[in-house]
């Protein structure tokens, strides 16, 4: 089962018809017995940085998802979840992140030429970042470069150069996902993404926990 985490922070249900459509079990949940029994946890978000990592840590979810993750259980944050996973935030103001990906995220304006409209909004295409062995992150095992993708973000993950699998350009290149082992984060919407979002939700749903594939 996937469990996408409820903390009342965004539209959660296009995400889980997305995943029924793969034929994958996926639950909009915030029972923590039913998130740690998942095999798999998607973080979604829209809206600003401080009030969703407030709704997350009060909820007592930010816990759990940190917990999970560092067991090894494959995690994506999406858009915002996706920004919630870095250390930090420098959206009005300072906020700290989960940290279980290195990195911060600022804003859009400050890097991309005067005259580009914000927020981003939009299909990009994504620049793949490929290993030694030019090859893409398992993520993007189903897709091809320049594939495009839907945006609708302000602020990007900067300073992650390490963990960032693929970029975009918008007058700049701008972080579109990153990994760090089996945390993963897209900051465009899979779920809006028609074939090629739904291709990148497979790939995901099929990566196993760590110590699972070594001891197949």
């Amino acid at each position: 089962m996937i469990a996408i985490i409820d903390y009342g922070v965004g539209n959660l249900f296009s995400l889980q018809s997305s995943l029924k459509y793969l034929g994958e079990d996926a639950e909009v949940t915030a029972d923590v017995d039913k998130i740690r029994a998942a095999d798999r946890i998607i973080l979604p978000g829209v809206g600003a940085f401080e009030d969703a990592a407030a709704k997350l840590r009060d909820s007592g979810m930010a816990e759990i998802v940190v917990e999970q993750a560092q067991a090894g259980k494959p995690l994506m944050g999406i858009c915002l979840g996706m920004q919630l996973l870095l250390e930090k935030s420098f959206e009005y103001g300072e906020h700290e992140g989960l940290g279980l990906i290195n990195g911060q995220v600022v804003p859009i304006a400050d890097d991309v030429p005067a005259g580009y409209k914000i927020p981003h909004i939009g299909w990009n295409a994504l620049e793949l970042v490929k290993d030694e062995n030019g090859q893409p992150d398992r993520l993007f095992k189903y897709i091809n470069e320049g594939d495009h993708v839907y945006f609708v973000h302000s602020y990007y993950a900067s300073r992650c150069d390490e963990a960032t699998i693929a970029r975009t350009e918008y007058g700049a290149p701008l972080t579109a996902a990153v990994a760090n082992g089996n945390v993963y984060g897209c900051q465009f919407h899979p779920e809006k993404s028609g074939d090629v979002g739904m291709k990148i939700l497979k790939a995901f749903c099929e990566i196993k926990a760590d110590g699972e594939e070594a001891a197949e």
